[in-house]
């Protein structure tokens, strides 16, 4: 039996060009034997639509605190069923909203109430990923126990070749793996 099965990920998808890998990362992940649920920013809704999640993780994708029957979703019960909370893609904004305990959408209200491990997996583009700002706030969510998958070298949306590109799915998969080890 593989290290995921049975597992309980909740992954969070920020507004990111990077939002596409989040489905193969849901698909992967439900592959492997874990349950999945999702929790999208409503910027990520620009780039993967919460349908595509819902069907892929067999679970609501949420967005907000309300669902359209007025029926609230719990931040709180989200926080408490997860195993590990895999925020991927993380975006400059969310990691700086998480270095200093902001809370502004169901994303950020889960994560300050998860007890279990929170991952980032970082996706920007290089020159937002090198800017002081946000080494200083991936170091600041580092010393508040997030561990940061990190960011992949290579081309990035711009046309910019460097660092910032988000982990791969099969690699956030394979950090999961070892994690549960």
């Amino acid at each position: 039996m593989g290290s995921l099965q049975h597992k309980k990920i909740l992954i969070g998808v920020t507004g990111s060009i990077a939002a596409y890998k989040s489905a193969t990362l849901v698909r992967l992940l439900v592959k492997a034997g874990a349950e999945v649920k999702v929790i999208m920013t409503s910027d990520a809704e620009h780039f993967i639509t919460s349908k595509t999640l819902s069907v892929l993780s067999k679970n609501e994708a949420e967005s907000q605190f309300f669902d359209k029957d007025n029926t609230w979703n719990n931040h709180v019960k989200l926080g408490l069923w997860a195993d590990a909370f895999v925020i991927a893609p993380a975006t400059a904004n969310t990691i700086a909203k998480m270095a200093n305990g902001l809370c502004d959408n169901l994303l950020l209200a889960t994560y300050l109430s998860a007890r279990c491990r929170t991952m980032i997996a970082p996706a920007m583009d290089l020159d937002m990923y090198q800017h002081p700002s946000t080494l200083r706030n991936l170091e600041q969510v580092k010393k508040d126990n997030v561990v940061v998958i990190p960011s992949e070298h290579g081309e990035l949306a711009s046309g910019l070749v460097g660092d910032g590109r988000m982990a791969e799915p099969e690699h956030i998969v394979t950090f999961l793996e070892k994690f549960f080890l």
